[in-house]
């Protein structure tokens, strides 16, 4: 659903409202050029849609060049898959590859008006991450976090401009997948979440708005339905196979709970967890002992080959 922008379009208290935007939008809220921070499959997927979809230049900036190479040979292997369905021209190809520009300084964020960080899910890297960025970019650029738990208001208080940073939580895979929440702070802006809404509506993106409460809306339900489900497997109720066909034909999902966990990675959902657990305190948001003896033993789902199934390295 499009995010509605008048007062009585949301009751709960801790929702701000944007302003409403007219179909002819302030010129000064459009957003020129794009920073996406992490240069991993969600980070390449933001720069991918930034660019292939709104049309803007995408700063990709990550630590390490290695990360870098892997994220745009990614990057070229999606487009040349697009260019084979006759999904872009080879134009439309070129085009993508020459508004992203792949970096390793930060520096380079330096006249960029919103940047999008897409770190790994752990509160102190984020933070971390966060007062480079605050650093590194113009006065007046919007910071977004693609935290899929982490308190957003947390994050902004760790910069010198709560009232730019706000959540945007992109889904995976993010070409494919339409749905962007996004989650103001306690301190955020009107005119930030207008800015927000306009370039997540740029990309092609369906936008849901949640208060800044641990796991936002899909994870606050989607992480305990998966945690319980490895509960069920722990306790010997039913195999992975039985469990997984169940859901998926029962409620008529694309996928069961374990697949999916392993396509999110179990140490992601091991993190929302903790998270979950830490901030609300209540016992029903408590990690299944088994998906922390996974992450421990290093079986982390389909990215590094075993979670609750196996993926055979392809050749």
């Amino acid at each position: 659903m499009l995010l509605q922008r008048s007062r009585t379009a949301f009751s709960h208290p801790r929702l701000l409202v944007s302003r409403r935007l007219s179909t002819a939008v302030d010129q000064s809220l459009r957003v020129r050029k794009v920073g996406v921070v992490g240069a991993g499959q969600m980070g390449l997927g933001i720069a991918h849609v930034a660019a292939s979809v709104a049309k803007l230049p995408v700063v990709l900036v990550d630590a390490k060049q290695s990360q870098i190479d892997k994220g745009m040979k990614f990057l070229d292997v999606l487009l040349s898959k697009d260019l084979l369905k006759g999904k872009i021209t080879e134009q439309e190809r070129d085009e993508v590859n020459n508004l992203i520009s792949p970096v390793t300084d930060m520096d380079a964020l330096a006249d960029v008006d919103f940047v999008i960080e897409a770190v790994s899910e752990n509160t102190d890297i984020k933070l971390d991450v966060f007062k480079k960025i605050d650093k590194a970019t113009p006065e007046h650029a919007i910071l977004a976090t693609n935290t899929s738990s982490i308190s957003i208001t947390t994050i902004g208080a760790s910069t010198v401009r709560p009232e730019k940073v706000i959540g945007m939580h992109f889904m995976n895979p993010v070409p494919v997948m339409k749905l962007v929440e996004i989650i103001p702070g306690l301190a955020t802006s009107v005119d930030t979440l207008s800015q927000t809404i306009l370039l997540g509506q740029e990309m092609g993106k369906t936008l849901t708005q949640s208060a800044d409460m641990p796991g936002f809306i899909a994870n606050r339900v989607l992480m305990p339905y998966i945690n319980e489900a490895v509960f069920v497997l722990q306790e010997g109720i039913a195999t992975r196979e039985h469990i997984d066909t169940t859901m998926k034909l029962g409620t008529n999902v694309p996928m069961g709970p374990l697949t999916l966990a392993d396509f999110i990675g179990l140490d992601t959902c091991l993190a929302i967890m903790k998270v979950l657990h830490t901030k609300l305190g209540d016992s029903k948001y408590r990690p299944a002992p088994l998906l922390q003896q996974y992450v421990d033993a290093g079986w982390l789902g389909k990215k590094n080959g075993r979670g609750f199934y196996e993926y055979p390295e392809r050749k």
